[in-house]
């Protein structure tokens, strides 16, 4: 077995119905089918928009204003760093970033009348119905189509088949990226994990360093500390110990299987095993993208 070494910065941190569930589906089914550029078929050669397809076969859309148009979804296992690239590649691509955790979070902040049974799920590390999960992410959708945004990219949904299914049903998703990490490094970042009280930033504690062994690399993940001013004001996810990581992964790996077959065998899937944190993670994933950070090449310069 390889060596695994994890060190954590002392940083001071502070202390329904079925008529219900058709309702839910159908908000969705309408507000994806009127994103769509075509009304009657989610497919491409009859949506209006010009189809690229770079030699690595990764889809990417624009509009005829020069506008991204992607449908993405990311998968993998809590912690891994959907959101993070997730993130960058909106920011990058011009496209709308939905994370249904961060949308859950939302909801339980906001002490909504759905809150009470969420923080019982969430507590305890399961996942959120279908329902709950459809219902807040049309509500975004439908926000966001008021602001005009264009595309996507799909973080943390879908989690299931039927999430899935119900998602084919009435949009199509150009591609799917499951970023993987060996689960004592997704541990061990899971519970590094660190939110700033007052800005709502993120942050990790946690310096992770595997030695490589029998052929396999190694991994280092340098911490991802905050700012001076934010040092002081961390606090830990109440869901982030160390029994609800390990039953929030064991449901995720139990449940994303049949789901990683339902969009490999569409030939959508795209497996990306994180080398090692973000500076060296994010050149090879737009590389696997068939990307380029403009930014990024401009600071080298």
């Amino acid at each position: 077995m390889a060596a695994l070494r994890v060190s954590f910065r002392a940083l001071r941190p502070s202390s329904s119905s079925s008529s219900s569930s058709n309702s839910l589906v159908f908000s969705l089914v309408r507000y994806l089918s009127s994103s769509s550029s075509s009304s009657s078929s989610s497919s491409f050669v009859d949506s209006g928009v010009n189809l690229q397809k770079p030699a690595n076969g990764v889809p990417l859309r624009r509009k005829p204003n020069g506008r991204n148009d992607v449908h993405w979804v990311f998968l993998g296992c809590p912690g891994v760093g959907k959101g993070t690239y997730a993130s960058r590649l909106s920011n990058l691509l011009g496209v709308l970033h939905i994370a249904t955790g961060d949308l859950i979070r939302e909801e339980l902040a906001s002490s909504g009348p759905l809150a009470p049974k969420l923080a019982e799920v969430v507590n305890r590390g399961k996942l959120v119905s279908d329902e709950i999960v459809i219902d807040l992410l049309s509500n975004r959708l439908q926000a966001g189509e008021a602001k005009g945004e264009s595309g996507f990219i799909l973080d943390g949904f879908p989690r299931t088949i039927r999430q899935a299914e119900i998602l084919e049903g009435v949009i199509d998703i150009d591609l799917v990226i499951n970023l993987k990490l060996r689960e004592d490094a997704l541990l061990a970042k899971c519970l590094g994990r660190r939110i700033c009280s007052e800005c709502g930033g993120n942050f990790n504690i946690a310096c992770i360093d595997i030695k490589g062994e029998d052929g396999k690399p190694g991994i280092y993940m340098p911490p991802l500390d905050p700012p001076p001013h934010c040092a002081s004001k961390l606090i830990t996810r109440s869901d982030d110990t160390e029994e609800v990581v390990k039953e929030r992964l064991r449901v995720y790996n139990e449940m994303s299987q049949p789901l990683e077959e339902f969009y490999r065998s569409r030939g959508k899937l795209l497996e990306f095993d994180l080398p090692g944190g973000i500076p060296e993670s994010w050149p090879k994933l737009l590389q696997a993208l068939n990307l380029e950070d403009h930014d990024q090449r401009s600071a080298a310069a």
